[in-house]
């Protein structure tokens, strides 16, 4: 039921993901390749959103809610970052949008469905940013610090350090630029695979960063079978200290900036993790020592290097629909990992293109793709975006609005209200999906991925712990609960056995100790 309360709250989200999504554009470089058709990708991609998100939202939370989803993010890599909170409602509105301009929807149509996305995205977001109290990197100055102060220590104490000319800095400098290439063409020349959060203070003048890639080895995407079958893991992430530079940006689209700039010789400190919907939270990959380390990432950069080859190889032999389903799939599908998590992943649900959204290929050529998505989201002149001269828009004071509200008109509405059709059997040109998906279990089916997915609870949310954070140890780090919960997360680190109660500089002592 769509109550006025729920309504204010979907208008409220609405209008701050344009204020949000109209700076991140024009602050940001323009989205444009030479080889796939980006623009053009992304509208279809939008569509695609609009037309199954509500559907296949409702599905994941009739196993599991957004709110733990949340909660379980923050223990996990995968596409759970800020990039795919941000992508996953304002997609689904820029879509919405579309259609609205296309005069083939009212912006009263479909408002039960618009406020549960809004719904949907609200709880999941508060619920992983619980730590840090806010609901997107915008509402906290372009920060994001989401992870518990256990996993922060624990990421600053197994810190190996490295140094300009060393072996271990030149291992991970090598490693991080591989597999940022690998990544961006993996994700069709989009930043899609690669995710940051922080900073965190380590103190005299050190920052923590922990970067996140996803969706390397054969998983989700077709276009990975036969290619990425010797990458170990689908996602890592690299935690980094910076020393003698301050992050003061690190925005919704996982991007960062610092001043001074961060360059290779302020890199004093690197880790590294796998994780998934089946690892109890981060799992240490090569970090017994700094030679170990360092050996791990000059494998992993081979490997990587050997699969972007083989990739370019495959991608250059692809038609345009190819390329458009391909790049449309990579940013429809930002929001699949729900599916994962709840075990109710199918393929098909999210590696092929709605055939509502693929009437529109046609339209959706080099020339209109750029100018209708400049438009739609730069310059903000589309006939649905105009409202009344009076108003002053956030950041550009013109008098448009970004994204359409929901008419308030449609509580007086009789009558059940319209609604979508279910979805159906979906359009692909890429070929089938290969049945084999790698997880820090192994490769395994899809059936056997989703049944251990839907019945893994990991340690720390079992009831005794779920619900103790940072605040809950501030004033009760005597609690055997939460004590065990500090040593739980311990495992296998210099922290092994301390559990609760150190401060930073204990911390940086044990680090210094276990180099």
């Amino acid at each position: 039921m769509l109550s006025y309360a729920r309504l204010l709250e979907a208008n409220n989200a609405i209008q701050t993901l344009g204020d949000d999504t109209y700076w991140l554009c024009v602050t940001r470089t323009v989205q444009e390749s030479k080889l796939f058709p980006v623009p053009s990708y992304m509208l279809l991609s939008y569509l695609c959103c609009f037309y199954r998100y509500p559907e296949l939202l409702r599905k994941v939370e009739a196993k599991m809610s957004a709110e733990e989803i949340g909660d379980r993010a923050r223990a996990m890599g995968g596409k759970f970052g800020n990039l795919p909170g941000w992508g996953l409602p304002t997609f689904y509105l820029l879509g919405r949008e579309m259609l609205i301009n296309f005069g083939m929807l009212d912006p009263a149509d479909g408002a039960e469905d618009v406020a549960y996305v809004m719904d949907f995205w609200r709880r999941f977001k508060l619920a992983q940013q619980r730590e840090d109290g806010h609901l997107n990197a915008r509402e906290f100055g372009q920060r994001v610090q989401l992870l518990p102060e256990r996993r922060v220590q624990r990421f600053h104490a197994d810190l190996h350090a490295c140094a300009v000319g060393d072996r271990l800095h030149k291992a991970a400098q090598a490693f991080l630029a591989t597999v940022s290439q690998y990544g961006f063409l993996v994700s069709c020349e989009s930043r899609v695979s690669l995710n940051n959060n922080g900073p965190y203070n380590l103190g005299d003048g050190r920052e923590l960063i922990v970067r996140e890639f996803t969706d390397l080895a054969e998983g989700d995407y077709p276009w990975l079978d036969g290619i990425a079958g010797d990458i170990p893991y689908n996602n890592l992430t690299v935690t980094m200290e910076a020393t003698g530079c301050h992050f003061y940006l690190m925005d919704d689209w996982g991007s960062f900036e610092s001043r001074p700039e961060f360059t290779a010789d302020k890199l004093t400190g690197v880790g590294l993790y796998t994780s998934d919907v089946l690892s109890e939270g981060f799992v240490p990959v090569g970090m017994g020592s700094a030679d170990e380390l360092a050996d791990t990432f000059e494998e992993l950069t081979e490997k990587v290097r050997v699969a972007t080859v083989a990739l370019w190889k495959r991608v250059a032999g692809w038609s345009r629909d190819q390329m458009m389903d391909a790049g449309a799939l990579v940013y429809f599908s930002m929001a699949k990992d729900f599916a994962h998590i709840a075990g109710v992943y199918d393929a098909g649900d999210w590696m092929t293109i709605d055939p509502r959204a693929d009437r529109f290929r046609p339209l959706l050529n080099d020339e209109f793709g750029r100018d209708f998505l400049g438009e739609l989201v730069g310059l903000v002149d589309l006939p649905s975006q105009r409202i009344s001269d009076y108003a002053m828009m956030q950041h550009n004071n013109n008098p448009v609005r970004y994204i359409s509200q929901i008419p308030y008109s449609v509580l007086g509405r009789d009558g059940e209200a319209p609604k979508l059709a279910p979805i159906g059997e979906g359009i692909t040109h890429l070929g089938a999906k290969a049945d084999r998906y790698t997880t820090t279990a192994g490769v395994l089916p899809l059936a056997e991925y989703n049944a251990r997915a839907a019945a893994f609870v990991p340690r720390q949310m079992a009831a005794d712990y779920r619900f103790l954070c940072d605040t809950t140890v501030k004033y009760r780090s005597g609690d055997p609960a939460v004590q065990a919960m500090y040593r739980d997360e311990q495992q296998g680190s210099r922290l092994a056995g301390k559990g609760a109660g150190l401060s930073r500089a204990d911390i940086e002592a044990l680090r210094g100790a276990g180099q």
